[in-house]
This record gives structure tokens, C-alpha cells and sequence, in this order.
């Protein structure tokens, strides 16, 4: 069968009439495959559109690390800064991205890499599209070479202590001063095979090293720089995939809030985004999770030159900062996860708060949290897409609120 392909889904498949999702397709193409479900397979394009460029990656096809190499860039900012402008008009919001920001290649600094042994030693990479098969990614146009450069050791590493049956979990983040890898699925290890680890890790460079959240050696700390202060985050602990995002969510953040001089930041986690605003106002960082709020503890007292940092433990899903505690404050910092933060907002909006600075990994969830916004009297000055997960069909967004 031929179907015409007429939009693109929220996950970068192409959409023909039906919903029929037809992968790696883009709008105006027509193709032909079987259908199995609501899914075409075996795809065909039939006619191509403009907006199809060859790959740059010999991986694509294989890998479903990627979803959108077929794709011309242009097509994709715009495509990402409508889905985002569509999801507001949803809620009868009507704004424009006045910029996007898109990472360059080789420039992510996190990853989840898998790891399995194999008869002839072992493979790391990512799993597959719609696959748990790993597949090799020598080729990779969105890992940072300081990962790119460690998956030999991390091949290494699997073909001792992985499993032909079951996989090993890579978390591997490049920081500042070195690779920091968490590593999970190791089921039996002896005193033995952690003086092993220590040594390879020291081999390799490995700034520190983990199994699961206990770490096995550290030659140096693994740290990140938020503004002025350097923060050592725990393993796993969250960071923006890419610095080059990291650095727009940030100056769009300040850019916001550049007149408060009392400021809380929700979310906080680490710090990441209320820590260089520290730089001109007191912040107040609340996160649930007390090894960040640690971590962001132990940078402050070591930095010099920048206002008061405060914290509290809370959960704000459950226990949400009333409106009336908010009257202290100028300007809030919101970056919830990708569920949103549906009463904390509720909140935000009968208060006095004056400017809010809202981050969002979620279109749909920013939508409606940015409607009870608006009905509470804030509206949209200005907001920015950012595009740290190149070739995904990921879409970061961050927006200036302002109380009428």
C-alpha cells in the first residue's frame, strides 16, 4: 500500500491518515510497506521530500540512538519550535520562540551505554531501534570524544565481568576533570576484581568510578562549574547533556531575572541553573533530594564573590510551597521534570512573584503548566527552544513569565 506522510508525530515518526506512524518518513513523502497495526513496515520511499539529506552517521540505520539524521537541520528547529508553539495554542496561548539553540556534533557529555559479552569478546553501544540488540557505535555523531574515546575500556571492562545473557548499564559522564562512570548489572565481584577496577579505572583515566550509587575508586573529583561555583555531583546525578545548552538555559535564565535580588529556585537540583544567577541575588534552592542540595552546600562554602545560597529538602510533588511563602521573593527559577509540576505552579500563580523563569523538558507539560500560569495574570514576555539532543526528537524549552 502507498500512503502520503502529512505530519510529523511528538516522536519524529512521520504521520499519514489513520493515524498510520511510518518511521523515519517526513511530511509531503509518499511511501509503501505493509502495514502491521497502526505501523507501516518495510518501508519504501516512493517519492522523497527536499527535506530528506543523507545521513552523516553509518549507524542510523542500525541504531536507535538517533531518529531524525534523514532530515535536514533547518527542517528539524523548525519543526521542533512548532510542535512547542502548537502546544501552546492547544491551551489558547498564542507566542513565537524567538530563538533555538541547537547543540553541535560530538558535543553530548552524558550518556546511558549498554554493555554485553559476545563469543568473540564483547560490544558496547546502543540498543537498536525498537531493539534490546546492541549496536556498535564507532561512527557516532552526538557522543563527545571523551566518550567516544573510553568505549574500548568499556569494552574491556564487559568482556571480564559481563554476561552473555544479561547486560551492563554504562552512565558515563565527561566532566571537568575527567570521565565519571557509574556502571550497573554486575551481579558477583570479589575484593579481587575491585582492586582490578580501581586499576583500570586508573589506566583509563576514569576520573571516579561507581557500582550503582557506591563508588569503587576516585583519582580525582568529577565536578561542574555553575557560575563560579564547582560542584562535585553524586553518580548519576543529573547534568544538561551538552554544555553548549547548559550555557543557553543559562544566560536565558539570567536574562530574565536580572533585576531580582531574592530569588528561589525549584527543582534546584545541583544548582545548575540557580547557582550563576547567585552571582547578582540570594537564592533559595529547594530539591528533594538531599545529596544534590549536599553537593550544592559543599561548592558554596568553597566560593567566593556571590550572594547568599540557602536550601531546603522538599518534595515539591507532594508538599508544594504555598503562594503566601512565596510573597518574599522576587523572581522563581522553575525546572521541573518532565510530568511538570502542575500544583507548584498553581501556587505560582496566586502569588505576588513577579518574574518566573521556567525550563521544560515537555511541550505538553509546559503547555499547561504556562495556561494556569496566564490565568493566574503572568504572560509569556519570551521564550527559547533548545536542542541539546541533536538528530532526537527531544525538545527542551525555557520562557520568561511575567505577572501583568
Amino acid at each position: 500500500m502507498e500512503l502520503e506522510i502529512e505530519r510529523l508525530g511528538h516522536l519524529g515518526d512521520g504521520l499519514a491518515n489513520g493515524p498510520i506512524f511510518v518511521a523515519r518518513a517526513l511530511p509531503g513523502e509518499i511511501v509503501s510497506g505493509d502495514l502491521n497495526g497502526n505501523r507501516l513496515e518495510n518501508v519504501r520511499i516512493v517519492k522523497s521530500s527536499d527535506k530528506r539529506i543523507a545521513s552523516v552517521c553509518s549507524a542510523f540505520k542500525r541504531c536507535g540512538g538517533c531518529a531524525m539524521h534523514h532530515a535536514h537541520p533547518n527542517f528539524v528547529s523548525s519543526w521542533k519550535q512548532e510542535v512547542t508553539i502548537q502546544a501552546l495554542a492547544t491551551k489558547g496561548i498564542t507566542a513565537k520562540a524567538q530563538a533555538i539553540h541547537t547543540s553541535p556534533e560530538n558535543s553530548r557529555r552524558r550518556a546511558k551505554l549498554s554493555g554485553k559479552r559476545t563469543k568473540s569478546g564483547s560490544i558496547v553501544g546502543f540498543f537498536g531501534k525498537a531493539s534490546n540488540v546492541i549496536q556498535p557505535i564507532e561512527s557516532c555523531k552526538v557522543l563527545a570524544p571523551e566518550i567516544l574515546a573510553i568505549i574500548p575500556a568499556l569494552e574491556l571492562f564487559t568482556a571480564r565481568f559481563g554476561s552473555r545473557k544479561g547486560q551492563l548499564g554504562f552512565w558515563v559522564l565527561s566532566s571537568n576533570t575527567g570521565v565519571d562512570i557509574s556502571i550497573e548489572g554486575i551481579e558477583r565481584f570479589s575484593g579481587l576484581d575491585l582492586e582490578w577496577m580501581a586499576e583500570w579505572a586508573k589506566i583509563n583515566n576514569v576520573a571516579r568510578l561507581s557500582l550503582d550509587d557506591e563508588i569503587i575508586c576516585q583519582h580525582q573529583e568529577p565536578s561542574l562549574v555553575f557560575g563560579k561555583v564547582r560542584i562535585v555531583p553524586p553518580p548519576r546525578g543529573f547534568a544538561q547533556a551538552t554544555l553548549h545548552g547548559e550555557q543557553a538555559l543559562q544566560n536565558a535564565v539570567s536574562w530574565a531575572l536580572k533585576e531580582a535580588d531574592l530569588i528561589i529556585d525549584l527543582f534546584s537540583g545541583a544548582g545548575t541553573l540557580g547557582l550563576p544567577v547567585a552571582e547578582f541575588a540570594n537564592i533559595h534552592s529547594v530539591e528533594s533530594d538531599r545529596v544534590l542540595l549536599d553537593a550544592v552546600e559543599h561548592g558554596v562554602r568553597h566560593t567566593q564573590a556571590i550572594k547568599k545560597v540557602s536550601t531546603e529538602v522538599r518534595d515539591l510533588f507532594r508538599n508544594p510551597i504555598p503562594h503566601s511563602d512565596l510573597a518574599q521573593f522576587k523572581a522563581a527559577i522553575i525546572d521541573p521534570p518532565r510530568a511538570g509540576a502542575e500544583k507548584q505552579v498553581a501556587q505560582l500563580a496566586q502569588s505576588k512573584v513577579q518574574d518566573i523563569a521556567m525550563v521544560s523538558c515537555d511541550p505538553v507539560t509546559f503547555a499547561r503548566d504556562a495556561s494556569i500560569l496566564c490565568a493566574g495574570g503572568y504572560f509569556i514576555n519570551w521564550l527559547e527552544v533548545v536542542d541539546q539532543f541533536r538528530w532526537s526528537p527531544h525538545i527542551e524549552i525555557v520562557a520568561h513569565f511575567r505577572k501583568v
